[in-house]
């Protein structure tokens, strides 16, 4: 039997269009990697990170700790982003030694094997239209389409749902890899439980709000919406638009450190995310050619939860 096409075989024709659509001198300074600009972002997430425990800690009204709990757990969320920047090697150059270290600390933050994301990420680029090779599509898309299944994935439950996606993936994982996991996310969690009883001995009530609910209720919306941003609401017919053409702002360019920009990024995966959205300004004549439609995150919600829109296909409904 003869093997899938992957994406890029599919894709060939799209990517002469796409080369053609922007010239070779403004799409080499797009891919420039600048370190400073990645760690500027990374250090206010840091800070963040850091911060908003010590501003829950200190200050008990409701109206003061529950927006900054909101905001921890988008924030533990865009560490996820971080290491998507650093799988893709758009922090240093290709084989700098530091891009799999960044990896591993993104990693732990945001309670993600680094190794597995890895291995998930690229699989999905690579097998990206596929029913069954691309992981996302055939381990993580909901298996219900009803909204009530829909929203478990915005509470706790999405762990479950996840680790047992992942479960399914480690079938095909060379043994070598999946000790690494393990190893991995062994780590990982000793870190988040190591953070959970220190919080924990300080005041239970704090560690309820710095930690326990930005990860367990705020992380999962903050990632389903995320995700409905990616490869829902698409066009099966046209591979130019096998990913979710966003309209994004500086409110969802700030939670989600410009992945709102997921077309984009599988057009050109070695983009930066903080050059992303100036790929979109460059590829906005290439759309309007296309007549592909941009969505809005209230939209794709809109779309998702109340019209019980099927994942991966389009719609046709105008909002």
């Amino acid at each position: 039997m003869a093997a899938e096409l992957t994406y890029h075989d599919h894709a060939r024709d799209l990517n002469r269009e796409l080369r053609a659509a922007i010239s070779k001198e403004r799409l080499t300074d797009l891919h420039q990697r600048r370190p400073w600009r990645h760690f500027w972002i990374a250090f206010r997430q840091i800070a963040l990170l850091v911060g908003l425990p010590v501003w829950i800690y200190h200050l008990d009204s409701f109206w003061a700790w529950f927006p900054a709990s909101v905001l921890l757990g988008f924030v533990i969320f865009s560490f996820s982003v971080l290491l998507h920047e650093s799988v893709h090697r758009c922090i240093f150059r290709k084989k700098h030694r530091l891009n799999d270290l960044l990896g591993l600390v993104y990693g732990w933050i945001s309670g993600l094997a680094s190794s597995q994301f890895k291995r998930w990420h690229l699989d999905h680029h690579d097998h990206l239209g596929s029913l069954q090779a691309d992981p996302k599509r055939a381990h993580l898309s909901p298996r219900i389409n009803s909204p009530w299944f829909k929203l478990l994935y915005c509470t706790p439950m999405l762990f479950p749902i996840y680790f047992r996606a992942v479960a399914e993936t480690f079938k095909g994982y060379p043994e070598q890899l999946c000790r690494q996991i393990k190893r991995e996310r062994t780590l990982g969690i000793i870190l988040h439980l190591g953070i959970l009883t220190w919080f924990w001995t300080l005041d239970p009530w704090f560690a309820f709000k710095a930690h326990l609910f930005p990860v367990f209720f705020i992380f999962p919306i903050a990632f389903t919406v995320n995700r409905l941003g990616q490869h829902y609401v698409i066009n099966p017919d046209e591979i130019a638009n096998w990913t979710t053409l966003m309209r994004s702002n500086w409110i969802w360019n700030f939670l989600y450190l410009f992945s709102t920009y997921h077309l984009e990024h599988h057009y050109f995966p070695g983009v930066p995310f903080y050059n992303l959205r100036k790929l979109q300004k460059e590829l906005e004549p290439f759309f309007q050619r296309k007549q592909m439609v941009f969505f809005s995150y209230s939209q794709v919600l809109y779309l998702w939860f109340i019209k019980n829109h099927a994942p991966h296909t389009q719609s046709d409904i105008i909002i």
